[in-house]
């Protein structure tokens, strides 16, 4: 394990006007989303992603790259977007923050631990890719001190998650040679592998009652497309064209594909009842820039259009009781493509 020495900056960016649902007459909400009310925006500039709820739905923990820093680092913020607070070193990059159920402690990863400079962009010249950098997750106090890495194998180990008992972390690791699915215990132990198919298998989340996990997954299909996923892995890049949602139970076994429409479908999360799963997609927009929410039935049926802003909508998650929804859009920017965290009231039955 390495050890680091770690800066808590307890920079508080309050917003002025948070939680606006409304500004300069401008609605939040598409007359379409009859599943949304109340749209409240709680985060105004910068590029703001992956915001989720504590235990108690009364905070919320997200990564953005802000004011002058080169690359995302991890924030906390109430609900209604007031107290916001960088708990990250303000060095390297991070992603993927998550809650302990305690609400004293966080997850997330980040390079800090190799290098204080932002790591380099991906070249973008032969394609769109996610680049695959040498993250660990580490384990902080909800203020971000006390930050100790959980994983030290070299590679990717990111896109972890916390069973809502918190008794086990799934992530994402290329550990042995693929991009694959693991649990571990919440001290680092105990790693199992998940998933064993060929391919990108990631951004996994647990049901509320933590037997079944849903997930993002692309296992090529024939020679071609497999040396083309192998080489962009040598690179430590991986190409998220074609994402399918898949579920499994929590050990791995009886993995079912839910959709399968040849989209980038991606961020899926389970409805609190287990029913059904929310997820974003570009399937409606053929040429593919178009990102939009929906919902599935976790048999795959049932398929409905939440979002219908005409730019970049992803990254739900569910109150714990249900009954809020956040996620990230371009919506109501004051720049072309400003990505922003919004809020809103769950509307569960239908009119």
């Amino acid at each position: 394990m390495r050890t680091t020495s770690f800066i808590v900056l307890p920079a508080v960016l309050m917003a002025s006007g948070f939680a606006r649902a409304q500004e300069d007459g401008v609605d939040l909400r598409d007359p379409r989303e009859v599943r949304l009310a109340n749209v409240r925006q709680l985060t105004f500039g910068g590029d703001n992603a992956e915001a989720y709820f504590d235990r108690t739905g009364s905070r919320l923990v997200f990564q953005s790259t802000r004011d002058a820093l080169g690359c995302d680092q991890i924030f906390t913020m109430g609900a209604d977007g007031s107290d916001v607070r960088m708990v990250s070193s303000g060095k390297g990059r991070t992603t993927c923050a998550y809650f302990f159920p305690d609400g004293k402690r966080i997850l997330y990863s980040s390079t800090h631990h190799l290098s204080p400079d932002c790591p380099p962009k991906p070249d973008y010249s032969s394609g769109y890719v996610w680049p695959l950098y040498a993250y660990d997750v580490f384990v902080a106090d909800v203020d971000g001190g006390n930050p100790r890495p959980i994983t030290d194998p070299a590679g990717y180990d990111a896109e972890a998650t916390i069973r809502p008992d918190g008794g086990r972390i799934v992530f994402t690791s290329t550990r042995d040679g693929d991009i694959e699915l693991y649990s571990m215990a919440p001290d680092g132990t105990d790693v199992v592998r998940l998933t064993h198919e060929e391919g990108y298998d990631g951004g996994a989340f647990y049901s509320e009652d933590g037997k079944r996990i849903c997930y993002r997954a692309h296992h090529p299909g024939g020679e071609e497309e497999a040396k083309r996923y192998r080489e962009k892995l040598a690179r430590s890049e991986v190409e998220p064209i074609v994402l399918e949602i898949w579920v499994m139970d929590a050990d791995g076994s009886n993995k079912t594909q839910v959709t399968s429409n040849g989209a980038a479908n991606f961020c899926p999360f389970f409805h609190p009842s287990g029913e059904w799963i929310v997820f974003a997609s570009n399937m409606s927009d053929p040429a593919g820039h178009d990102f939009d929410l929906y919902g599935v039935r976790a048999d795959g049926s049932g398929l409905e259009r939440i979002t219908y802003y005409a730019d970049f909508d992803a990254f739900p998650m569910f109150s714990p009781d249900g009954k809020k929804l956040v996620f990230a859009s371009n919506r109501h920017g004051s720049r072309p493509r400003e990505t922003n965290i919004f809020i809103a009231d769950w509307v569960e039955e239908q009119k």
